[in-house]
């Protein structure tokens, strides 16, 4: 496994950077330590949390239509996911690819090292042919590694709406950095979101079971176990805001009194108002003229849509341009 940088020094930084802000706000990879990981799979399976199921479909749908794009001219070639995290829907490309005898290599990156050692002993048990070989790095470090590494065919992949805890300007930027990186031929696949009923949206980030709350939650017991804060989560109430005109989902964590936090690696303490927030998601819905836009501002075209029968969540096909 590629690991990229020191995990602890990475947090910190972010942290302190983070809480410099006003207002203050964490980045959503800090979610994904091991009780994160843990706590985002429950998500998945929650009835309320419509887009692991809808993707899921479509790649079973499609994972044969899938394979004749990607194999193209038929030479080998690597098969890039960003985000990977447990790989459920991703295995049912590499099943059937690896079923088909296609050529590829598999490789994952995440951020969270124990997702990606749990990806990897699982897929060595259900798809033992296949070749794969992890990065354990956030995304803008990894695509660096990718730039240097061989010259096969690139297939990406950032599926599960990842795309969606960007914002449209930062999307766009990380659509472009990954184009910069592509040659004529290479293809992206990046899963959308859609725009739908606000409702529906807005029980997917504040379900009535309270995962949703713990999963933000679990951010401040990050901090408080590896920067030696001393955050007191009866202190903080989990917040979720959807904005059906701009498409956009707004996680924060809300201080009910004024308080003082101290976070001990970093020397510092921090003060928050009584109702001051942190924020520490965002979760951008899609509508085509807006996917059609990032495709025409980071030189590539659009091949194929794919959508679930319900039309809540599109996987579209990228192709880098002559």
């Amino acid at each position: 496994m590629i690991i990229v940088d020191d995990h602890h020094t990475v947090v910190a930084r972010a942290v302190e950077e983070g809480f410099a802000k006003n207002p203050k706000r964490l980045p959503s990879w800090l979610f994904y330590d091991e009780a994160g990981d843990k706590i985002f799979q429950a998500i998945m399976r929650m009835p309320e949390y419509y887009l692991t199921g809808c993707e899921y479909e479509i790649l079973q749908m499609n994972k044969e239509r899938l394979r004749q794009r990607f194999v193209d001219d038929g030479s080998i070639f690597d098969l890039i996911e960003f985000g990977a995290g447990d790989g459920f829907k991703t295995e049912i490309l590499l099943r059937h690819f690896s079923d088909a005898s296609t050529l590829f290599n598999y490789l994952p990156v995440d951020v969270s090292a124990t997702v990606l050692s749990q990806l990897t002993k699982r897929l060595a048990l259900s798809v033992p042919s296949l070749a794969i070989q992890p990065i354990n790095s956030r995304y803008d470090d990894a695509i660096h590694i990718l730039q240097e590494e061989d010259k096969n065919r690139k297939v990406f992949l950032f599926l599960g709406a990842n795309i969606g805890n960007f914002t449209t300007p930062e999307a766009e930027q990380f659509v472009s950095t990954i184009s910069n990186g592509m040659e004529a031929g290479d293809q992206l696949l990046i899963g959308f979101d859609l725009k739908k009923d606000p409702r529906l949206v807005q029980a997917a980030y504040d379900d009535p079971h309270g995962i949703t709350r713990s999963f933000n939650m679990n951010l401040l017991l990050r901090l408080n176990r590896e920067l030696g804060a001393n955050f007191q989560l009866d202190q903080f109430k989990h917040y979720p805001y959807y904005d059906p005109e701009s498409g956009m989902t707004k996680s924060y964590l809300v201080s009910l009194r004024e308080q003082d936090v101290t976070l001990e690696v970093l020397n510092k303490s921090i003060h928050l108002n009584r109702w001051e927030v942190i924020h520490t998601e965002v979760s951008q819905k899609y509508d085509i003229p807006m996917i059609e836009k990032i495709a025409d501002r980071t030189g590539l075209e659009i091949t194929d849509f794919y959508y679930d029968c319900k039309h809540y969540f599109s996987d579209v096909l990228f192709r880098k341009k002559s």
